[in-house]
């Protein structure tokens, strides 16, 4: 059973429609990415999501259901924008947000002990949050995020100040928290982090939906007429190939046309001369897709708009 359902989803402002048609579903266990260039809907999405905008239409399931008190506080939320108290410590911002979602003081404190420690901001504690610096109060409001245990997780931007051994780290609580059973959803423009910890992905465009699934299926959806070869042989007058270029001690084998990875490793088993190491298919990364997917989008807007 999905955590959240996401159905036909549209909200506007006034004359602007922010989001137009946005549909995916999350479950438990899994790292979900949120993709999109600036201003796509992605934060809006959210916040309708967590009730701090009403939708113009669709319906949105969270928990089972509408999102009610309870279920409020079953969600743990990172905005992007840093949302703590600067004028308070660290130690009583932190506590009270966690009585706002409904623990005990007592247990709150005894929680809180060691994720200060863990984060590296026990011995920070008693200081103002504006006191600190943007990686230390991005680690704070992580804590703020995850205190509570809650059971679904919204990320906006997570590594946003953050050096790489506190990269690292905050990898390292998000992937054990899929362990644990919870749902987590991860907005970033850090491709390379998605295609690191996400299992599938939604990548939001203009408002829409526009790219939704498994992300090593969407990977093979993508993938180029291009191959990676290692090993011995004359590539270059073989009859499906195109160029053949080295590339790290190996070869980058690019197809014609009408030909297919499949014709390409048949005939390199007929190659008298050649001996073969290793032979994969160069997949796309993230980052080349989601330009791909944008780009193409904007020239079929253009066309239509002519």
């Amino acid at each position: 059973m999905p955590t959240v359902t996401v159905s036909s989803l549209c909200k506007n402002f006034g004359h602007v429609r922010a989001v137009q048609d946005v549909s995916f579903q999350v479950f438990p266990g899994e790292i979900f990415g949120m993709l999109g260039p600036n201003g796509a809907g992605k934060t809006t999405t959210i916040r309708v999501m967590l009730d701090i905008y009403q939708p113009n239409s669709g319906e949105i399931s969270i928990l089972g259901g509408k999102l009610t008190d309870s279920r409020k506080r079953a969600i743990g939320y990172l905005p992007e924008d840093r949302g703590l108290y600067k004028d308070l410590t660290v130690e009583r911002t932190l506590i009270f947000l966690a009585l706002l979602k409904g623990l005990e003081e007592k247990e709150a404190r005894r929680r809180l002990d060691g994720w200060l420690k863990r984060m590296d901001l026990y011995d920070h504690r008693k200081k103002k949050v504006q006191e600190l610096s943007k990686g230390m109060q991005q680690k704070a409001q992580i804590i703020s995020t995850l205190l509570h245990d809650p059971e679904l997780i919204i990320l906006d931007e997570p590594f946003s100040g953050l050096d790489p051994v506190n990269t690292r780290l905050v990898k390292d609580i998000i992937e054990e928290q899929r362990v644990a059973g919870k749902t987590i959803i991860m907005s970033t423009h850090q491709m390379y982090q998605v295609e690191a910890l996400c299992n599938r992905i939604v990548l939001i465009d203009h408002g829409r939906s526009v790219l939704y699934g498994d992300v090593s299926e969407i990977k093979r959806k993508y993938a180029t007429d291009t191959v990676l070869v290692k090993g011995d042989g004359d590539f270059t007058q073989l009859s499906c190939v195109d160029t053949v270029v080295q590339q790290n001690g190996g070869w980058r084998i690019h197809l014609k046309p009408e030909a297919s990875p499949d014709i390409l490793f048949r005939c390199l088993a007929e190659l008298p001369s050649a001996h073969i190491e290793h032979f994969e298919i160069a997949e796309p990364s993230l980052d080349d897709i989601f330009i791909s997917v944008v780009q193409n989008r904007g020239v079929k807007d253009e066309a239509l708009n002519e």
